[in-house]
């Protein structure tokens, strides 16, 4: 069942179009991730998915509710730079967040608790929110947006300020999360999205350029890709080959190729020969899936 639907959206600033008449739904129950470079228009179309912006044009419907419902109750939402009151604990600002948000403060208490060992800072819920790692902090930004129990939780860039312990602390807990409710997140961290997205929705220049599953972008987008790897620079090796007409992208980062071939035995075959005549040191040779950032640049440079 889609939670929600967006047709037509559109958003200008001072006649400027950021964002250019995008249609999308997502599905209850999966976890989508809304993909794209800075500037793309990640941040403005979540702010108008929350009610925080008006469209220019366009509609935004939350299950099969009537046009312009507010839907604000039914969603959480965490910005790319949440604020906090440091001088608070991490317990208070749930408490505060919770009656603010209408719960009565028994319920907030007894929610504010549950959060907190779901999130997993627990054992900091007495400790001043100044004094919280930016993990933690992420992690009470999560919890102060569910806190109501909304259906759809949105997250602006959750991991992107992060140093590598705090990201993977909310990726585990994103893992978690995706068990008990809708989640979208934009990010421009594709190995993140790789990692616990069920669907991907590809923002590009204000226009949604691909979106489906990451299996099923792989299938319409498959193209066959071979890595090396030499114990020098390669670019004199790989030059005997380039006019094979075999070869439909190459890309080489010091010492490491990885090349998209248009047909992999021949591709193989042309490659072997070459190395054993003209004796490439080879240190790998590995056929391999396109990634998600090989998707990614695939469908935004068409």
């Amino acid at each position: 069942m889609s939670i929600i639907s967006v047709n037509g959206l559109r958003k200008s600033f001072n006649g400027l179009e950021i964002i250019k008449g995008i249609d999308f739904s997502l599905q209850e129950g999966n976890c989508i991730a809304l993909l794209g470079p800075n500037g793309a228009g990640k941040t403005t179309t979540l702010r108008m998915l929350s009610g925080l912006m008006e469209p220019t044009t366009g509609t935004i419907t939350f299950r099969n509710g009537t046009k312009g419902e507010d839907i604000r109750k039914y969603i959480g939402y965490l910005p790319q730079y949440p604020v906090f009151y440091d001088w608070m604990t991490g317990f208070e600002f749930l408490m505060y967040v919770g009656e603010l948000g209408g719960l009565s403060k028994k319920k907030s208490k007894e929610k504010s608790l549950q959060l907190l060992e779901l999130v997993g800072i627990s054992e900091a819920k007495n400790r001043k929110v100044g004094k919280y790692s930016g993990g933690m902090k992420q992690r009470l930004g999560i919890a102060q947006a569910i806190i109501h129990d909304p259906l759809l939780l949105m997250l602006d860039e959750p991991v992107s300020a992060l140093d590598p312990f705090g990201r993977r602390e909310v990726l585990e807990l994103l893992e978690k999360l995706k068990k008990q409710m809708t989640i979208l997140f934009s990010t421009h961290i594709l190995n993140d999205a790789e990692e616990v997205c069920d669907e991907l929705l590809f923002l590009h220049n204000g226009q949604l350029v691909e979106s489906g599953t990451l299996e099923s972008l792989r299938n319409r987008h498959q193209k066959s890709k071979i890595d090396l790897e030499f114990k020098e620079k390669p670019e004199k090796y790989l030059n005997s080959i380039t006019e094979s007409g075999l070869i439909s992208s190459m890309n080489v980062e010091g010492n490491k190729a990885s090349i998209t071939v248009v047909n992999l035995d021949e591709a193989k075959q042309t490659i072997f020969q070459h190395a054993s005549t003209n004796n490439w040191p080879l240190t790998k040779f590995e056929i391999s899936r396109l990634t998600l950032e090989d998707l990614f640049m695939e469908v935004v440079q068409k």
